[in-house]
């Protein structure tokens, strides 16, 4: 207890310059939606590149004091990542405001407009909460593991990470389908957003199959990277193998539920993520683990069938094309 005082000194320090940096935050991901919108994900790609690129490079210089730096610790971390954010949101501004690039910005243009403003709100304050029901059933998924102990937590979060940084691509593609429906929508063709969802869905699963099979064929080497404890380890990977089960469901699911978004439809998956992560995932993981005495098996199986259910359950929703008449 003796460090308590130190961190909180230094972690408030940490949380107030990055508090300081929001601005920055909120520009850079407007307008890097701005360009996905416009169906320009390259110019976004390339922002995140440079934001993160700084962030790392000067990150441990300002940590570690190396060369002419100064030493500031974790506040030093807090600086580097304000500095790369600030910069990649200066590179998108420049790119959105320069002549002959892909929009073409008036000085008429910069005024408020109070109704779509009103539309804007509207349509992520939905958006927000369809994230934090994702999000936040995770959370419910680490409670339940925490009571078949530390071993079980710590193998379930290495696999998860694994996870997570694997689903990254598919994250990409499946807003290039809300991309392409939004646009397809636009121009009054919704046959051919149809067209581009179910396309986007194949290419995801082949990528997400091909990604499956890697981990339940690599498993142990994959999670021995990062642990060599055992007793972890064989957590970590039937995590890993059991989930990678539903990558194929799970390819469909992302597309689908990011697709209602492109079309304006935000509710649809928002309703579909509530039922499923929370009134199906989390207690069918606790019924499997707990009552049934699979243990973190039983919610590793949980997330599988949730994957699966999300991509059949999605499926049937977009097929009934609800979506296609939409007005945003």
């Amino acid at each position: 207890m003796g460090g308590y005082p130190w961190v909180v000194e230094h972690g408030s320090a940490f949380t107030r310059v990055m508090l300081a940096g929001n601005i920055t935050v909120v520009m850079l991901f407007m307008v890097n939606a701005t360009f996905r919108g416009a169906g320009d994900a390259a110019i976004a790609m390339r922002t995140l590149w440079l934001a993160n690129g700084i962030n790392i490079a000067l990150g441990p210089c300002l940590i570690f004091g190396i060369g002419p730096f100064p030493k500031l610790g974790i506040v030093g971390a807090a600086i580097a990542t304000n500095i790369g954010r600030g910069t990649g949101a200066l590179y998108a501004l420049s790119r959105l405001f320069r002549a002959g690039g892909r929009f073409d910005i008036k000085r008429h243009h910069l005024r408020l407009e109070p109704q779509i403003m009103a539309r804007l709100i509207r349509l992520s304050a939905t958006g927000t909460f369809q994230v934090f029901i994702g999000m936040a059933s995770w959370i419910g998924l680490v409670r339940i593991i925490s009571s078949f102990g530390s071993n079980a937590v710590a193998g379930y979060t290495f696999g998860i990470r694994v996870i997570l940084f694997a689903l990254l691509p598919s994250w990409g593609m499946s807003n290039a389908a809300a991309t392409m429906v939004g646009q397809a929508l636009g121009a009054k063709n919704p046959d051919r957003a149809e067209r581009a969802v179910w396309r986007a869905g194949f290419y995801n699963m082949i990528f997400l199959g091909l990604v499956g099979f890697i981990f339940i064929l690599f498993a142990p080497q994959i999670i021995w990277f990062y642990t060599a404890d055992p007793d972890v380890a064989k957590y970590g990977v039937d995590c890993l193998r059991i989930v990678a089960y539903g990558f194929l469901f799970y390819a469909y699911g992302m597309v689908l539920g990011q697709s209602f978004n492109g079309a304006g439809d935000t509710w649809t998956p928002t309703i579909i993520n509530l039922f499923v992560f929370w009134l199906w995932e989390i207690p069918l993981a606790y019924v499997l683990g707990v009552k049934f005495d699979l243990g973190p098996r039983g919610v590793f199986v949980a997330m599988t069938v949730a994957f699966s259910t999300l991509a059949i359950v999605s499926a049937a929703v977009f097929r009934r094309g609800r979506w296609k008449t939409r007005t945003v």
